[in-house]
């Protein structure tokens, strides 16, 4: 493809603004750009589970990320959520923009392959706790070639956070890493992470200390500086990079035309 491929990562928390990023990539494909959108739902998927009577329990493992504790039934509350509700409105928003959007989980056509995590270390009052129930699992494979086959034949692939296992259950995966390991595996020119903040802070969470460029070599003290969600999305920065993305931007998702701000030098920018 002569187009170079932008992989964009629309976040799940409450006050990122799908809508807005929906016109913006719409634009984007009438100008003849390749895109693909990766998204969220954890505000969508706690919302669920505390309706259903069983809320979003979170855990942190001993090196400080943060994850959702994902039992079997977890699992389907956030099946239900993010890839039955989130990823089926994102699609009716691009379609009602003219865009032909193609929704899809990992688990469908193996396009994220995943290792199940057989236990997983939790700190709980300075104590540290082994689960062995957690369906979560670490992206090893996409599968490109159905991905670029859906570009060729002119869709807009849009992917919920959802991997298949080996065996092949459905498991929970981190979207800002499934959007990283895409983006490499596309050979993407550019991930764009969209979230709820500019970008990454240096004193969070005043806004006039965002940092505008993190050279690669300088990754492993922008992960000690990011608090919370950040550090996931630092370290897909770096994966992403490593699989040879050009470059990283942490933009916010709460503005107008947010892919075209993001381009044009808004965020962080890694790489």
């Amino acid at each position: 493809m002569n187009q170079p491929i932008t992989v964009v990562k629309l976040g799940g928390t409450e006050g990122v603004d799908f809508s807005a990023i929906c016109k913006d990539a719409a634009e984007w494909l009438a100008q003849g750009r390749k895109l693909v959108l990766v998204h969220g739902g954890s505000a969508e998927a706690n919302a669920l589970g505390t309706a259903l009577g069983a809320p979003p329990r979170f855990i942190t493992s001993p090196s400080g990320y943060t994850s959702r504790y994902t039992d079997r039934s977890t699992l389907e509350i956030f099946l239900m959520a993010v890839k039955g509700k989130v990823n089926s409105l994102l699609v009716e928003q691009l379609q009602v923009l003219g865009v032909n959007a193609f929704g899809l989980s990992g688990l469908d056509g193996r396009v994220l392959l995943a290792t199940r995590k057989e236990t997983i270390q939790s700190i709980e009052n300075g104590k540290r706790k082994i689960i062995r129930d957690d369906y979560t699992g670490k992206i090893e494979q996409v599968n490109a070639a159905l991905l670029l086959s859906l570009l060729e034949m002119g869709y807009l692939p849009v992917i919920a956070p959802v991997a298949c296992s080996q065996n092949g259950e459905a498991l929970n995966v981190d979207a800002d890493r499934a959007a990283a390991m895409v983006a490499a595996a596309l050979g993407a020119e550019t991930l764009l992470l969209l979230t709820a903040v500019p970008g990454l802070m240096e004193k969070f969470p005043d806004e006039s200390s965002l940092i505008a460029h993190i050279p690669a070599a300088k990754i492993p003290a922008a992960l000690e500086m990011a608090q919370g969600r950040m550090k996931k999305k630092i370290l897909g920065a770096e994966e992403a990079l490593q699989g040879g993305v050009g470059r990283v931007i942490i933009a916010d998702g709460r503005v107008e035309k947010p892919i075209s701000n993001a381009l044009a030098g808004a965020g962080t920018v890694i790489g």
